[in-house]
């Protein structure tokens, strides 16, 4: 790769509040490293983009066996799937996560790509998903670049390193 600059690229599937962080994180990161980069979302995880999803993402307790329990006192068990089906234990593992990263003093996760766009990390949201999920690029944040696969692709081909998120 000689002087180029190392190169990131990510795929971002997934749409829920504890999955939108990591390719946001690893990307401002990059990016601050001189790293060219870029993140190609895809199905729901195109809600990290969109202008009004993005302010609604939550956890899911279901599914997620690291999930800890909403009482401290109990560190030793983990909320059981069962629980999970509960009505409001969707809204309280959300809270719980945005809980910890304030106090972590984490940003949001709009500040986050907001970081990103100001690190010209390079946006692509997936045309055929949007298609397939009726989205439209006005739904999108100004940033978001529409792109196919092999837009993508072309971007990812000379990639240092490669994630799927």
């Amino acid at each position: 790769m000689g002087d180029r600059p190392k190169r990131l690229a990510m795929v971002a599937s997934k749409g829920t509040l504890d999955m939108a962080y990591p390719p946001l994180i690893l990307a401002t990161t990059a990016a601050s490293m001189g790293w060219e980069t870029g993140i190609f979302f895809t199905f729901y995880g195109l809600d990290i983009l969109h202008k009004e999803r993005i302010k609604h993402l939550q956890v899911s307790p279901i599914g997620n066996p690291a999930m800890p329990p909403p009482v401290p006192a109990i560190p030793a068990l983990k909320v059981p799937n069962l629980l999970g089906v509960l009505p409001g234990m969707t809204a309280m593992a959300t809270m719980m996560m945005q809980g910890w990263m304030a106090k972590a003093k984490m940003p949001t996760v709009q500040e986050m790509l907001d970081l990103c766009v100001d690190a010209d990390v390079k946006l692509f949201a997936c045309a055929t998903t949007m298609g397939v999920m009726g989205i439209k690029q006005a739904d999108l944040i100004p940033a978001a670049q529409c792109a196919g696969a092999t837009t993508f692709l072309d971007f990812a081909g000379d990639a240092s390193v490669s994630l799927f998120i």
